[in-house]
């Protein structure tokens, strides 16, 4: 089932970013609530934003996978709403059984119930199997991607 993320979800939202070749080396799960500070300011400033909605795969009582979407206004394509789907994962022993395919066909079903026209996403040039598995869903590879640490 996706239902929104809460509070309590955190711990194992952090951990499915760390379950990641490329999170492992960002992210950190943390064993005391005082390394969790980042991700709950973060998390409170997303729950308390309604153009964000970060959810969860919860299968009786374990989340095993998560993304967020967010809605973007903007004035090109006629002022059209765009959605975003950001930081997606399935937990390592959990994938290749659809639950990503689900989680996508949520975002996407909700994003039309928004009003969006489109939905976008980045991913990080390294994840071969990800794209095989966007353009599987329909996804084309249609813009260059570019971000700038700051």
């Amino acid at each position: 089932m996706v239902r929104r993320a809460t509070r309590e979800d955190l711990p194992a939202i952090v951990a499915l970013l760390v379950d990641d070749p490329l999170g492992a080396t960002r992210e950190s799960a943390g064993g005391a609530d005082g390394e969790l500070t980042a991700y709950v300011t973060a998390f409170e400033a997303i729950d308390a934003d309604p153009a964000h909605a970060l959810v969860v795969l919860d299968d009786g009582g374990e989340v095993v996978g998560t993304l967020q979407l967010t809605l973007l206004p903007g004035l090109s394509r006629g002022g059209a709403l765009r959605a975003q789907i950001e930081a997606v994962r399935v937990a390592s022993s959990r994938r290749g059984q659809g639950l990503g395919e689900q989680l996508f066909q949520w975002a996407i079903d909700e994003a039309r119930r928004r009003g969006a026209v489109l939905v976008q996403l980045t991913t990080d040039a390294s994840r071969g199997d990800a794209h095989r598995f966007y353009e599987r869903l329909g996804f084309v590879p249609s813009h260059v991607g570019m971000k700038r640490t700051l």
